[in-house]
């Protein structure tokens, strides 16, 4: 379920992303319009009031500073929207003259609208921080010319942004709590949309693993009739060819065997019969050696397919006694010494003094384990031109290692030597399933077959069995 889980998280990531990313541009060009429009309205509405105040100051600006003093001081004493709005007259050297909040309301404010409308005789706007209280403000300032057009002083109109960044910051927050509640809709849709998905999927998945793993036959049910219904359909089409195409093969693997074990059998018969003739010729006695060897070999091979059937028909069965392990793995390999010794290979047996407990087991069935982890050994490894065999009693498991000097097994055949029909890149002669049919009887038996690369070189076999049932 791991890769339906990724798959999951990446729907929502990809989706969530997009739509969050989406989501966050337009909540950033909406706080953006709102603020620029909201801006905008107080820049207009103040420098319309400045302008039109400066106007209706006109003519008290053409008669003495006297009276121009005194009008902006009465005229600031009376401005109604003082609550909101502050107004200021400041002379043409920076100074306050009057204000709407008292004459003497503070140090005379430096804001780069003052200088630049005295300079320009022009209006001019400031919107940032006030320098003696470090709030936000937007502060206009317009001009107060002469009639001969000498600017003697600045009306300001000067008012927080403190109510406005408010409603800004609200918009912001409307439109971020609007994308959660579109981002958990979408999350919401998008689960049940998932699920919709992974669940047969999953279903899917889990009987194709049954089918990969030899479980061949098994159908899936499905109720869907979308691509995914015909992912199913596909599934169980192949699940039912593999079994038909398994069945055959078993059926010939099996009726091949029994028909050539008659002819086999006749063939070593008389071969050893011929064998143990005194008169044959030298070349003829050479010939006969070769034929019993083949057909032995032959009749080895058939023996293994048989039992492949019986494994993959559940027909094998043990015949369990208590054993003397170690006894039969010595016989084994004593007697298979002699048949390697003849192609130039020693096989050594690391003899100990420890106590091996006799174990409940099938003999027959260990001694073929025995012999054709040996042959294998002979085989794949013969180059070495030495093979090393020990048994252990480790942990409550008696252990068998069967070692060779050969060039080993490569690293990503490992995982895969013990399947059935697999040979990978050795060159030797077989059919493939010795180590897959060894393995299922150690399974049978409670144990373990482990097969990993000696250090030094070779290829090194464990077989691992318990000491109960």
């Amino acid at each position: 379920m791991k890769r339906t889980g990724g798959l999951r998280r990446r729907w929502l990531m990809n989706t969530v992303g997009v739509v969050c990313s989406l989501g966050l541009v337009c909540v950033i060009v909406v706080t953006v319009a709102f603020a620029g429009y909201y801006y905008s309205g107080m820049r207009s509405d103040m420098s319309y009031r400045a302008e039109t105040t400066t106007d209706f100051f006109a003519d008290y600006i053409n008669q003495s500073y006297n009276v121009y003093y005194q009008s902006c001081i009465n005229y600031a004493n009376s401005f109604e929207s003082k609550n909101a709005i502050e107004l200021q007259f400041i002379s043409a050297q920076g100074n306050m003259i009057a204000s709407s909040y008292g004459v003497w309301s503070g140090q005379s404010p430096t804001t780069s609208d003052i200088s630049d409308a005295l300079t320009t005789g022009s209006i001019s706007v400031y919107i940032g921080r006030d320098p003696s209280t470090g709030e936000r403000i937007i502060a206009v300032s317009s001009p107060m010319v002469y009639s001969n057009g000498e600017v003697i002083g600045v009306l300001r109109y000067v008012t927080s942004t403190r109510l406005v960044d408010r409603q800004i910051l609200k918009i912001a927050l409307f439109s971020l709590a609007a994308l959660a509640v579109i981002t958990g809709i979408i999350i919401l849709s998008s689960n049940y949309y998932i699920r919709t998905i992974l669940v047969p999927m999953g279903e899917i998945t889990e009987k194709a693993k049954r089918i990969a793993s030899g479980s061949y036959g098994i159908q899936i049910q499905t109720k869907y009739d979308d691509e995914i219904g015909e992912l199913a359909d596909t599934i169980n089409e192949m699940s039912v060819q593999i079994n038909r195409n398994e069945v055959m093969q078993r059926d010939f693997i099996s009726s091949l065997s029994h028909e050539l074990r008659t002819p086999l059998t006749a063939i070593t018969g008389w071969s050893e019969t011929l064998l143990a003739s005194e008169s044959l010729d030298p070349e003829t006695l050479r010939g006969m050696k070769i034929i019993s060897r083949e057909a032995r070999r032959l009749t080895e091979m058939v023996e293994g397919l048989l039992d492949f059937n019986r494994i993959q028909d559940d027909r094998m069965t043990l015949n369990i006694r208590e054993v003397d392990i170690r006894g039969e793995f010595e016989d084994t390999v004593y007697m298979y010494s002699s048949r390697l010794t003849q192609d130039g290979i020693q096989l050594h047996y690391l003899d100990n003094d420890e106590d091996i407990p006799e174990i409940p087991c099938d003999p027959e069935r260990m001694r073929q384990v025995f012999l054709n982890i040996l042959d294998n050994a002979a085989k794949h490894g013969g180059e070495g031109k030495r093979i090393e065999a020990s048994v252990n009693c480790e942990g409550g498991e008696v252990i068998f290692r069967i070692r060779d000097h050969g060039p080993g097994i490569p690293e990503d055949e490992l995982p895969l030597v013990k399947k059935k029909f697999y040979k990978g890149s050795s060159k030797a002669r077989g059919t493939g399933i010795g180590l897959a049919v060894c393995d299922e009887i150690v399974q049978m038996h409670g144990g373990s077959l482990t097969l990993e690369n000696a250090q030094g070189g070779g290829t090194l076999v464990t077989v691992a069995l318990p000491t109960t049932q």
